[in-house]
């Protein structure tokens, strides 16, 4: 079973959160797969993991391009695994797939969009009954993650 985590962005945008996350991930040696709700989503974050920071970038692809298997990072809208990531992030309305082989999902949720809190909320009592070690992560006033539940 996978550890399964629910970050509440409270204080800061998911391009504000996620390259530190998938930095951290890719310090593990982990490879990560980031699954988005829309394309157009998907290409925002592309453009954006490349210049979001001036003396860095993630090294990343698409599910448009070639060579997915050699990826650290892949961002897709589906439910494939094509570059054997231990960790899956989800975003922005992004149902998610069997998390069979993941060591980690990650589903990232702005508490400012009511539609993606009650998605949260939905996928959290899934997780629970799928037997997951569920756990429930919200942003302090200084943007850092205290664990609620």
């Amino acid at each position: 079973m996978a550890d399964v985590l629910f970050y509440h962005l409270t204080e800061s945008t998911l391009e504000d959160a996620l390259p530190g996350l998938l930095e951290r991930s890719v310090d593990r040696g982990w490879r990560a797969v980031v699954q988005t709700g829309t394309e157009e989503r998907r290409d925002a974050l592309d453009q954006h993991l490349w210049t979001f920071r001036d003396d860095s970038f993630l090294a990343h692809a698409t599910d448009r391009e070639s060579y997915l298997a050699e990826q650290p990072i892949l961002l897709t809208t589906g439910h494939d695994n094509p570059n054997e990531a231990q960790i899956r992030f989800l975003v922005d309305g992004a149902v998610p797939p069997k998390l069979t082989g993941y060591k980690r999902a990650v589903f990232l949720f702005d508490g400012h969009d009511a539609a993606q809190v009650e998605a949260a909320r939905t996928h959290w009592k899934t997780m629970k009954e799928a037997g997951h070690a569920v756990t429930y992560w919200q942003q302090t006033s200084d943007r850092r993650w205290e664990r609620k539940a």
